[in-house]
């Protein structure tokens, strides 16, 4: 039966999808009136060449381009204060974020900051931005975050040692460009990551107590894409059909947790970034089939559908059994991805121990497990980080 409680959907960003499409950029950031552009991006696809064409795109539309290519770890709000100086000092109108997520959240605290007042930190929570940010189109190189269309934007409070979620419309980027030949260099372990995120995303976009009828259902084609996609993806990245079902199921994936919100699997591993610095995709991936384990009991229909949408066989099994397939689904492919574990990531077992009640409770402030189908305890939280070693 069809849920008959209203919902919104919030879509505003128009998207640029499609083999080569990168080339429309120039035209794009015209028709937003953009002419002196700050590009946010990292040092990697500085020295790539992807700048160098990005840089003749512009040109072509008589669009001038300065660099902030500092975006090389998780955003922190010292990215976006000097991004902002430089966006300043160069006097920017508009920005393109170029990479993956760090660098479009990035891009988003300065696009905010170049309109509103104080430090990224004071907008902090839901709908707190007063203005909304200057023009932005953000250019997706991985196939993972989606934060190419998202309301979010998640930064780390350096002060504080922990990350702030801000959550607003007027954070949404113009324009997403969605290419999925831009991925083709991504290397194998970025493409794990980024993959198992925009997985994590899906699912928690399905199950989220949020969720409606309309994230309910690119929710489960976006797991159906990246199931089948991504291992061939971390094979060979230069398999075409697969970088570009990896694209659109990270795009549908994060049109589907942009509406709903993420659950408990970001609410754990979002602290795990901000005290070890463990890139958000891998701290997902880590992460994601405990907590799809401790939260099956509360909707065991709905992990069957899941493990359904994976490819998985559930001909003759009960619902309970149907939905353990997509846990060990994950398990498997974890392992397929070569995706370390805590101790192999280079943490300290007996630090990380340590701090697993402060783990827990930075995880039960960004309000992420109060959206999940089943509400873990500061108990039950520390029990799951320390079953993880």
């Amino acid at each position: 039966m069809v849920n008959s409680v209203g919902f919104s959907w919030g879509m505003p960003t128009l998207v640029l999808y499609g083999m080569g499409c990168v080339s429309r950029v120039g035209e794009s950031m015209k028709q937003l009136g953009g002419k002196r552009v700050l590009l946010v991006t990292d040092c990697v696809l500085l020295k790539s060449g992807q700048v160098d064409d990005l840089k003749t795109l512009l040109r072509q539309s008589e669009i001038d381009l300065e660099i902030y290519p500092g975006v090389n770890r998780e955003p922190e709000d010292i990215h976006v204060e000097e991004g902002l100086k430089i966006f300043k000092e160069s006097s920017c109108d508009s920005i393109i974020a170029l990479g993956g997520g760090s660098c479009m959240d990035a891009a988003k605290g300065i696009g905010v900051m170049a309109t509103n007042p104080g430090k990224i930190t004071d907008y902090r929570g839901r709908d707190k931005v007063k203005a909304k940010m200057v023009p932005m189109i953000a250019i997706a190189t991985t196939a993972g975050t989606a934060s190419e269309i998202s309301r979010s934007a998640v930064i780390t409070d350096t002060r504080r040692t922990d990350k702030i979620i801000v959550k607003d419309e007027k954070v949404r980027p113009n324009v997403a460009v969605c290419d999925p030949l831009l991925t083709v260099s991504m290397p194998p372990s970025v493409t794990a990551s980024s993959g198992m995120d925009a997985l994590t995303h899906a699912i928690e976009g399905y199950v989220s107590r949020e969720c409606q009828p309309m994230t309910e259902m690119v929710a489960l084609r976006a797991v159906e894409l990246i199931s089948k996609s991504l291992p061939i993806a971390f094979v060979n990245g230069k398999d075409i059909a697969a970088r570009t079902d990896m694209m659109l199921g990270q795009l549908l994936a994060g049109m589907s947790f942009s509406n709903a919100s993420t659950c408990s699997v970001h609410g754990l591993a979002r602290p795990l970034g901000a005290y070890f610095h463990v890139p958000h995709g891998l701290s997902n991936a880590m992460f994601l089939a405990e907590g799809m384990e401790y939260t099956l009991p509360a909707c065991p229909q709905k992990y069957a559908k899941i493990a359904l949408a994976m490819g998985e066989n559930i001909s003759g099994l009960t619902v309970n059994e149907a939905a353990e397939k997509s846990v060990a689904f994950v398990r498997k492919l974890r392992k397929t991805l070569k995706v370390p574990t805590i101790v192999e990531f280079g943490i300290d077992r007996e630090k990380y121990l340590q701090l697993a009640p402060q783990l827990a409770e930075d995880g039960i402030a960004s309000g992420s497990h109060n959206l999940n189908p089943r509400t873990p305890s500061k108990e039950e939280l520390i029990e799951i980080y320390k079953q993880m070693v």
